[in-house]
């Protein structure tokens, strides 16, 4: 079925990319489409990647990791002074502006925050927030005083997190106002509306956006070669790129990516919680020739949580390439011998459940293929992602594979593998969602969170990722390049590794 299903989109995309299209889309607007929906504009109640990447454009933070070292900026803060190691004050832009051109006051900052800290808030980001902070102060009106746990070296990274307007009082997550580059005209089931906010301190972009919200990757393609669409970030089969880049009406930029995609393992069942199981598992798939065959070489292989160019990678951690020799020795120390030889009967059989996405179905029965390679015999599973998900988080699975959020800062090491973020009744939203624990891990990554030496910080998270990489709980995969495919009347899209929206602030989009 998958195979079929693929085979129609390839001919579908070719047949609708033989003969250039005009555009379709407003002159005033830019038409992008997405896979998923988003859910709220509310920094304070986001879910989904993609509600994040909506509030990023409507409310703007204190600081913005969008930059191409994902070293954060400052955005609506103008200076930030540590009065202690645990007491910072961030003064505020004078000329930032909320898009009803109300000014933004340090009372906006501390409703925010402290409508996330309140011990009764369901957001998202609670125990992010309150893991980190005790509460958010006014000192004047343009400055907020950030109280915090412990000395904290993250800090600059925690609060690129939207501010809302809180004059009238607290609003409701459906009618927020931001202070960022635009000011939301409307979110329904199918898309979102949004136009410049001419208040925003920056200046306010020079279009109008359309998201639209469009399930089939075959769909989306055929819209963007068929004109009724403007870009596509991310939201495209790899495999099926080479299909489309390079026709008259569409363009192809490419960038490094700071997501992971990797193969999760759950710690906690009788037969992964050996690590000498978990380490033939890494050892038996063959990263290059997937990255090859399903990604058109559009990766790069992983080592751990961080890619390459972050400022805190350690290369020399133990790695795995493809070994099967090395994978049947492991698998035979275990325990898990092959019960006849060279015959068909395996060692022993796993469960793996993915999300109903073709294309990581499609990953997911090649890694299933590789595994039986050494006897371990995988049954691939699909699902719609909310019940997929909620089975990840109250660990119903034995392997998973997903992707991270953008990693930008190494203190994620400490949300995905320190035992705190185990996901419980009282933390269901944990990260460390294969139940991974080790004491050394909890202290380290604790340690590299309080220390402000970014030399120091270094030798720590090196020591984080070697022990982590030496336990493989999950296997990391690969980091995707970000991919956009747009028309070739938008001009000036500025792609950033962590792949947020905020390129569209300056586009310029040619008349027809």
């Amino acid at each position: 079925m998958h195979a079929r299903r693929y085979a129609n989109t390839v001919a579908a995309v070719a047949l609708a990319a033989c003969q250039p299209r005009t555009r379709q889309t407003p002159d005033d607007t830019i038409v992008v489409v997405i896979e998923s929906a988003m859910n709220t504009a509310d920094p304070r109640a986001q879910v989904s990647s993609y509600d994040g990447k909506l509030a990023h454009m409507v409310a703007a933070g204190l600081t913005a990791v969008d930059t191409p070292d994902m070293v954060p900026r400052l955005e609506l803060a103008a200076r930030i002074d540590r009065v202690d190691d645990r007491t910072i004050d961030v003064t505020l832009r004078d000329d930032a502006r909320f898009s009803d051109g109300s000014p933004v006051t340090a009372a906006d900052v501390a409703g925010t925050y402290m409508t996330v800290l309140d011990p009764a808030s369901t957001s998202g980001s609670h125990k992010m927030l309150s893991d980190r902070m005790y509460s958010v102060e006014v000192v004047g009106p343009l400055i907020a005083r950030f109280h915090l746990k412990a000395p904290l070296a993250t800090f600059l990274s925690d609060i690129d997190y939207g501010i809302v307007s809180f004059h009238g009082g607290p609003p409701p997550s459906d009618r927020v106002i931001g202070a960022g580059p635009y000011r939301l005209r409307a979110l329904t089931s199918t898309g979102a509306s949004l136009e410049p906010n001419p208040f925003y301190f920056g200046g306010p972009p020079r279009t109008n956006v359309e998201i639209k919200f469009v399930r089939d990757a075959a769909a989306r393609l055929l819209m963007l070669v068929g004109g009724s669409a403007d870009l596509i970030q991310n939201a495209v089969r790899l495999d099926l790129i080479g299909e489309v880049a390079g026709r008259p009406r569409v363009q192809l930029q490419t960038g490094r990516s700071d997501v992971l995609t990797y193969l999760m393992m759950n710690n906690d069942d009788k037969v992964l919680s050996d690590r000498r199981v978990r380490q033939a598992i890494a050892l038996a798939i063959d990263r290059p020739a997937i990255i090859a065959a399903k990604l058109g070489g559009r990766a790069l292989p992983a080592t751990g949580l961080l890619p390459p160019s972050h400022w805190a990678y350690a290369a020399d951690v133990p790695r795995y390439d493809h070994d099967l020799a090395r994978a049947r020795q492991l698998l035979d120390e275990a325990g898990l011998r092959d019960p006849d030889g060279d015959g068909p009967a395996p060692r022993l059989h796993l469960v793996y459940k993915t999300s109903a996405d073709a294309f990581r179905v499609a990953v997911a029965r090649v890694i299933a293929a590789q595994l039986a390679e050494v006897g371990i015999a995988v049954e691939v599973r699909s699902f719609e992602f909310a019940t997929f998900f909620a089975d990840v988080k109250r660990g119903a699975y034995q392997l998973a594979s997903m992707q991270t959020t953008d990693i930008t800062e190494p203190d994620f090491y400490f949300m995905y593998f320190h035992s705190s973020w185990i996901p419980s009744p009282a933390t269901p939203d944990g990260f460390n969602r294969w139940r991974y624990r080790n004491p050394e891990v909890d202290r380290l990554t604790l340690a590299g969170r309080q220390e402000l030496d970014r030399g120091r910080r270094t030798q720590i998270y090196g020591q984080v990722q070697r022990l982590v990489a030496d336990d493989v709980p999950i296997v990391p995969l690969w980091h995707e390049d970000n991919i956009v495919l747009s028309n070739v009347d938008l001009q000036g899209y500025a792609l950033t590794p962590n792949a947020r929206l905020s390129g569209l602030r300056s586009v310029t989009k040619r008349r027809e």
